[in-house]
């Protein structure tokens, strides 16, 4: 029986291309890579392509890219660095990776998430690529802030920086287990000096949900961050309704941020 994973399953122009992909060390390539690989006026790209996809050796991400699985890694597949999907998306660059993903890559939490979420601004949409889960959340400019780039590959990725995943932490707290797990996280980090708090204050302040920018000024308050530091993230609720952490109107009214809180904030 002819073994499919190895050059001997494959015709002799498909063990060629096969071999040239390996030798490239890349996982994605784009339509224009391939044809570039291939000898000039070659007649059958599309032919060779559909065989190769059958083949489970290049599995389609989008429209004009792939992933390439070398042969020995078809039995068990290969698993495309997720981090390098979203920039093929978004050549505009209006994108980061965000959410419970970054939670996992600064080590703010043990538990280990398996979807992967791009906010942006012009897609959203759910789908499995390359067996990995990604939801693209489409949210307004004025979210998209805190980002930074880094390099996954030889390809720049948009992420959001440390201090803005811990804004997004308080705002999208359910993968941890709801806002008050959340906030045991953010005050561990900012106890163990973990991040730049004059980063996080900027942009908590900037962040449109009130509620957020509360909470998060609430803890700073209680962990004994100096009242200057925390201007800018005062005056942006200063003009706000009272309102309650917790939806119970019981408790104490802490004027500097305008809220009412019944228990001390981790």
């Amino acid at each position: 029986m002819t073994n499919k994973n190895t050059f001997s399953g494959l015709g002799p122009k498909e063990a060629e291309f096969v071999a040239r992909l390996t030798y490239e060390k890349k996982t994605i390539f784009s339509a224009a890579d391939i044809t570039g690989f291939l000898p000039s006026g070659f007649k059958y790209r599309n032919q060779l392509v559909y065989t190769l996809k059958q083949k489970r050796i290049l599995t389609p991400i989008k429209r004009g890219f792939y992933a390439f699985t070398p042969l020995e890694a078809i039995p068990t597949g290969l698993r495309v660095n997720e981090l390098l999907i979203p920039p093929l998306f978004f050549p505009r660059e209006n994108y980061y990776i965000g959410y419970s993903t970054m939670f996992n890559y600064y080590e703010f939490t043990d538990q280990l998430f398996q979807t992967v979420y791009v906010l942006n601004t012009s897609l959203f949409q759910e789908r499995t690529i390359c067996g990995a889960s990604f939801r693209f959340l489409k949210v307004s400019k004025d979210r998209m802030y805190g980002i930074e780039t880094i390099r996954v590959d030889d390809t720049d990725v948009q992420v959001s920086s440390r201090e803005r995943t811990l804004v997004d932490l308080i705002y999208f707290n359910r993968p941890v287990g709801g806002v008050e797990r959340a906030v045991e996280i953010l005050a561990k980090v900012v106890r163990e000096k973990g991040c730049d708090i004059g980063k996080l204050v900027e942009h908590a302040s900037l962040f449109p949900n009130t509620t957020v920018r509360k909470r998060i000024g609430v803890v700073l308050e209680y962990l004994g961050i100096e009242e200057t530091a925390l201007a800018s993230l005062v005056d942006s609720v200063k003009n706000t309704s009272i309102t309650s952490l917790t939806g119970s109107r019981k408790g104490t009214l802490n004027k500097t941020w305008r809220v009412i809180v019944d228990a001390p904030q981790k």
